[in-house]
Order: structure tokens, then C-alpha cells, then sequence
């Protein structure tokens, strides 16, 4: 008789429990680390000599490790299974941020590829997990951890600079404390490290899946590997959107206190404006998760978020002295098309393993586009001297965005 598949086990009581707790830490560790840069990275630059070229690459290097890990991630799950990598990404993520701000020749650099290293297996494989464990939940749960997400971001964006001006060590303390996050999460996650446990195989039963004109229909299971549905045109939209959204998240994020300060704002000024831009982020992912349960296409909802950032970038180019307004329009946008984004690796596949496989494709072009975007317009500012043109040139991706979001947003799966 032959060998039934390994299922997986059941999350039921505490160990449900313990799960969902560990993919809200897991959504605490997803931001925190990089954009605590954003605000001390004036003093990086003075400490470490860098030039504007070499500090914004500082921040896209995160974004390129996302390219090169996460086409990696869902075969690592396969082999170990989600919860172990992800536990094991949280311990790299805890020893990169500690070495990034440990002095020493090259230790920011190399903290700096291990932090975007563990960020990219978490970034591939939480949507993945919410596939299969809240397959009926996919935007609520999504908000869920994304407003998590958005909150610790906010914090380190805010906090970062009253901590380094007061700490003996500056910047490194600052940026260093959010180890401390990481390790939090990955003593959520040991049951499952330490534990011994089969890779993840299809749930039994029959899978719910939606055909091109949105009808429902049934297909019996069968075992599947996450593939990259490189021959897809709805995957390349998810993709597209997924870059460019990201390519202007992380923009702002490096740039924005730059910009605000040049604008007439102190440091301690423009941490601050950058903690409001954070929290109003968190405005824009609750609104997100509330609404996506209720809209059979999302198309109308990435419109309405890149209309807030177009009004928020025109606002900086034409009344610089309203900066904290400005940025708040941009939050709102940045935070409720993040979880947009990652919500449609669930609406648009029908397993979690097409999910991982379009997270992997959607996160591995989408950030090496992103990782683009600091870099050029740290360029361009040391071109022209003024924000002009680069905030043209984000205003161009801005727009971008809302086509993409226009096709990805519509009510449509991958081919089974």
C-alpha cells in the first residue's frame, strides 16, 4: 500500500495561537531595521565618509539582497519547512543588525546584506503562510501584520535620533537596539526550529479556485511546487506594482528627512515629520485591510492611493513649507499599497504554493527595481543640488504605479 503525503499538522489552540503571534513579530522585523536609517544617515555620511552615492546605496542594498534571496525562499520552505526558515530568518536578521553596528572595516556593509538577506525569506514566505493557514483571511490577516509592520517603523523612524544624540555610541546604539525585536520573534519560533517536522505538503481535500470571469469552481488536490510564473502577464502587473510601489516606499524613506530639511526643517524636526509619515502609513494598511474583504477588484483602491501620493509629491514641489502635510498624503499611500501588494499573492493565485511562487517573482524583480530608486535619486541630488528633478522623477514612478495597480487590481487568478 503506498505512503500517504505528509500532512500538516493542525494549528489548533496554543500553538495557533503562538503562530499568530509569531507573524505579528515577524511583521515587526520586516521594516524597523531600515528605515531607522533614514533619519541618522547625515551621520553615517559625516562618520563614515560616505558620499550621497554610497549612503543611498546603503539603504538599496537591503533591496538587492531581496532580489538575489527570494527567488531561494520558497524551495528553502519545501526542504524545512515556513515556520523553521522563518524562525531561522529572525536569528540572521538579529546577528546582521548587530554587526552593522559593530565598528569595524566593513561591518556595516556586511550587516547590512545579512539584515536584507533574512528580510527577503520573511518577505517571501509570510504572505505564503497566510495562504495556508488564513486562506479565507487573506486581507484582514494581511493588514494585521502590515499595521504591526507600519507601527515599529514608525517608531524607529521617530525615535532613532533622540536615541543617537543621547547614546555614547550614537547611531550604532540606535540602530542596533532593534536586535532586540528580532530576537524576541525567534524565541516564538524555536518550537518549531528545534522541533522535528516534515516539509509542508498540500492541505487534503478539495481547493477552492476562481476562473477568468471570477466564477468559483473545484479542483481535486495535487502535490505542487512553488514555481515562478514567468509566463504570466497578471503575474508581471503584481510584479510591476509590487516594484514600483516599493521603489517609492524606499525612496521617501531615504530621502524624505533630506528633503524636509532642506525644506527648512531641523533633524530632530524631520525624524519627527518622518515618524508621522510612518504613522500615517498605519492609516492607509488598516484602511487597506478593511476594505479588501469587501471589493471583488482592488484596481480602484491602488488608484486612490497613488492620487494621495501624486497630491503629496506636487505639495513638496510646489509648497515646501507644508512638508509635514505633504508627507502625510505619501504615508497614506506607501502604507496602504505595501499591503495591497502583498495581499494580492493570495487574491490572485489559488495555493499557497502559486502564492509563494508569485511572492518570489512579484519581490525578486519588483525589489531589484526598487533598489533603483535611492540610488538615482541620491545621484540626481548630487546633480542638480536642488529636489526638483528628483522629485519629478518619483512623481513619474508615482504614476506608473497607479497603471500597474489599475491591471493587477482586477478580479482574475493564475492558471492552476
Amino acid at each position: 500500500m503506498p505512503e500517504r503525503p505528509a500532512q500538516p499538522p493542525v494549528n489548533r489552540g496554543h500553538r495557533a495561537g503562538l503562530l499568530l503571534v509569531g507573524v505579528l513579530l515577524l511583521g515587526a522585523n520586516l521594516r524597523a531595521g531600515i528605515t531607522a536609517v533614514g533619519p541618522v544617515l547625515p551621520d553615517i555620511e559625516q562618520q563614515g565618509g560616505l558620499t550621497g552615492f554610497e549612503a543611498s546605496l546603503l539603504v538599496s542594498l537591503p533591496l538587492i539582497a531581496f532580489a538575489v534571496i527570494s527567488p531561494f525562499a520558497p524551495r528553502l520552505a519545501e526542504s524545512l519547512g515556513l515556520e523553521r526558515v522563518l524562525g531561522l530568518a529572525l536569528a540572521v536578521l538579529a546577528l546582521g543588525i548587530i554587526i552593522r553596528s559593530t565598528p569595524g572595516p566593513g561591518f556595516i556593509w556586511i550587516g547590512t546584506v545579512l539584515l536584507g538577506a533574512a528580510i527577503a525569506v520573511m518577505n517571501v514566505l509570510i504572505p505564503a503562510l497566510i495562504k495556508r493557514d488564513w486562506p479565507h483571511k487573506i486581507g484582514p490577516m494581511t493588514g494585521v501584520y502590515q499595521s504591526v509592520t507600519a507601527l515599529t517603523a514608525a517608531l524607529a523612524s521617530g525615535v532613532v535620533v533622540p536615541i543617537a544624540q543621547v547614546a555614547p555610541s550614537g547611531w550604532r546604539f540606535a540602530l542596533g537596539i532593534w536586535a532586540g525585536t528580532a530576537i524576541i520573534g525567534l524565541a516564538i519560533f524555536l518550537p518549531w526550529i528545534v522541533g522535528r517536522r516534515k516539509p509542508t505538503k498540500d492541505l487534503p481535500g478539495r481547493s477552492e479556485l476562481r476562473d477568468e470571469h471570477g466564477a468559483l469552481r473545484t479542483t481535486p488536490p495535487a502535490r505542487r511546487h512553488a514555481k515562478l510564473p514567468l509566463g504570466s502577464a497578471l503575474a508581471w502587473q503584481v510584479t510591476a506594482y509590487m516594484g514600483l510601489q516599493s521603489t517609492v516606499y524606499y525612496t521617501m524613506v531615504t530621502w524624505l528627512p533630506a528633503v524636509q530639511v532642506f525644506n527648512g526643517a531641523s533633524a530632530v524636526e524631520a525624524g519627527w515629520y518622518h515618524f508621522a509619515f510612518q504613522a500615517c502609513g498605519l492609516v492607509g494598511t488598516l484602511f487597506t485591510a478593511s476594505m479588501i474583504p469587501r471589493t471583488r477588484s482592488q484596481s480602484g483602491l491602488g488608484i486612490l492611493f497613488t492620487s494621495s501620493a501624486v497630491i503629496g509629491v506636487i505639495g513638496l514641489l510646489t509648497m515646501p513649507g507644508l512638508s509635514l502635510l505633504w508627507a502625510l498624503f505619501i504615508g497614506f499611500c506607501t502604507g496602504g499599497a505595501i499591503v495591497l501588494a502583498m495581499a494580492l499573492f493570495g487574491l490572485r493565485t489559488v495555493d499557497y504554493h502559486q502564492a509563494a511562487g508569485l511572492s518570489s517573482m512579484a519581490q525578486s524583480v519588483g525589489y531589484l527595481l526598487a533598489a533603483l530608486g535611492p540610488v538615482m535619486i541620491g545621484v540626481l541630488r548630487d546633480a542638480t543640488g536642488t529636489w526638483t528633478i528628483p522629485l519629478l522623477t518619483i512623481l513619474g514612478v508615482i504614476i506608473a504605479q497607479g497603471v500597474f495597480v489599475a491591471l493587477a487590481g482586477r478580479n482574475r487568478t493564475l492558471p492552476a
